[in-house]
C-alpha cells in the first residue's frame, strides 16, 4: 500500500526524513481491525516525529498521522480515534499513562489502510465529507475537549485563544462561533488574525495587546511567551485551558500570585476521548461547520504537505486524499 513514513529523524532537517511510497499494508490481530482510509489530515505532531521528539528511533520506519476516514470490512462510513489505550485499560483513554497516539507505537492514517482497535473508531455522520471528517481526530478533537469539556464556558462568554492559524486554534474559534460563544484571538500576524475574524472570530488583537475587557477563559497553546497575557486577561474565577506550549513551558514570571488572588483555575487538557469525538462529529454536521482546509493534495504527493506545514504557511488543515 501507500504510505507516508517517518524513515529517519533530524531536529534540522525533518523533510530529509520523510518516505512516501511502498510498503505492507496492515493485518488485523484479535481485538483491531483494518481500516479503508478515504482521507488523513496532517497534523504538527507528524513533523515533530520526523524531528525526533516523542517517537524513539528504534520504531522506524513509521507510518505518520492520526486523522483519518474512511470504510470498515463491512462498509461502515467511520472516523478514526487516534487515542490508543494500553491494554485492560477502562475508562477515560486520556487518563491511561500509558495511551499512546496512532504513530507512536502503531502505525498512523498518512496511508492507504490503518489498523486500530475495533472500540477505536466512530460513525461518520453521512452530512460530512471525507476531508470534513478526516480534520476532525487531533486538533478538532483538542478544542472540543479544551471548550466544552474542560473551561466551563456557556453561550454569551468570551474565550481568548492565544495565537491565530494553528489547527486547533482555527478549530476552536469555528466551535466557539457556533456554540454562541464570543471568541477573540491574538496574533504576531494581522493577515492571521482578520482569517480569524472572518472564520467567526469576534475580534482579533496583535500578541500581548491589552484587551477592551476581562474575558471568562483563555485557550492557551502557546506557552511560555503568552502565559502572563493569559493570566492578566482573566476575569477573577476564568479558567486558563492549556493544551500545548509551542514557545516553551517555562514561563519568566509564573503569575502564581494572581493566580491564587484571582482565584483562577489551570486546566490540562490532551486530545479527547472517543465519545467526545462522536459528539464533536455530530456537531460539525449539525452546526454545518466547514473546518478551515489549507489545501486537499493526493496523498501520493504527501510531501507538498508536509513542506508547508514545514515552512509555516498554514492557515487551517492540510487534507490528503487517498484512492
Amino acid at each position: 500500500m501507500l504510505a507516508a513514513q517517518a524513515v529517519s529523524q533530524s531536529a534540522s532537517d525533518p523533510m530529509s526524513g520523510l518516505r512516501v511510497g511502498e510498503r505492507d499494508a496492515p493485518t488485523a490481530r484479535e481485538g483491531w481491525q483494518v481500516v479503508d482510509l478515504r482521507a488523513a489530515a496532517l497534523n504538527h505532531h507528524d513533523v515533530w516525529s520526523l524531528r525526533g521528539v516523542g517517537l524513539p528511533a528504534d520504531r522506524l520506519p513509521m507510518v505518520l498521522g492520526c486523522d483519518g476516514a474512511g470504510v470498515t470490512a463491512d462498509g461502515e462510513e467511520v472516523i478514526v480515534h487516534a487515542v490508543i489505550a494500553s491494554d485492560g485499560w477502562a475508562g477515560d483513554e486520556t487518563l491511561d499513562p500509558r495511551r499512546t497516539l496512532l504513530s507512536e507505537l502503531h502505525d498512523g492514517t498518512l496511508a492507504e489502510q490503518v489498523a486500530v482497535p475495533v472500540g477505536n473508531v466512530v460513525p461518520k455522520p453521512a452530512g460530512l465529507s471525507w476531508e470534513t471528517a478526516a480534520c476532525l481526530s487531533t486538533a478538532w478533537l483538542t478544542a472540543y475537549r479544551m471548550l466544552f469539556t474542560n473551561a466551563g464556558v456557556r453561550p454569551g462568554d468570551t474565550v481568548l485563544v492565544q495565537g491565530a492559524g494553528g489547527g486547533v486554534a482555527t478549530a476552536l474559534v469555528q466551535l466557539g462561533a457556533a456554540a454562541g460563544i464570543r471568541m477573540w484571538v491574538t496574533s504576531r500576524d494581522e493577515a492571521r488574525g482578520a482569517r480569524a475574524v472572518e472564520i467567526g472570530a469576534d475580534r482579533a488583537f496583535a500578541a500581548g495587546e491589552r484587551l477592551p475587557e476581562r474575558v471568562d477563559a483563555v485557550m492557551e497553546t502557546v506557552g511560555a511567551a503568552t502565559w502572563s497575557h493569559s493570566v492578566n486577561s482573566l476575569n477573577p474565577g476564568g479558567t486558563i485551558v492549556i493544551s500545548g506550549a509551542t514557545s516553551g513551558d517555562a514561563p519568566a514570571k509564573a503569575e502564581l500570585t494572581k493566580i491564587f488572588f484571582k482565584q483562577l483555575r489551570v486546566v490540562g487538557s490532551t486530545m479527547g476521548t472517543r465519545d467526545e469525538l462522536a459528539a464533536l462529529a455530530r456537531f460539525v454536521d449539525r452546526s454545518g461547520i466547514e473546518p478551515v482546509v489549507d489545501s486537499v493534495v493526493p496523498l501520493e504527493r504527501a510531501q507538498e504537505g508536509f513542506a508547508r506545514m514545514v515552512d509555516g504557511e498554514l492557515f487551517g488543515k492540510v487534507v490528503f486524499t487517498v484512492g
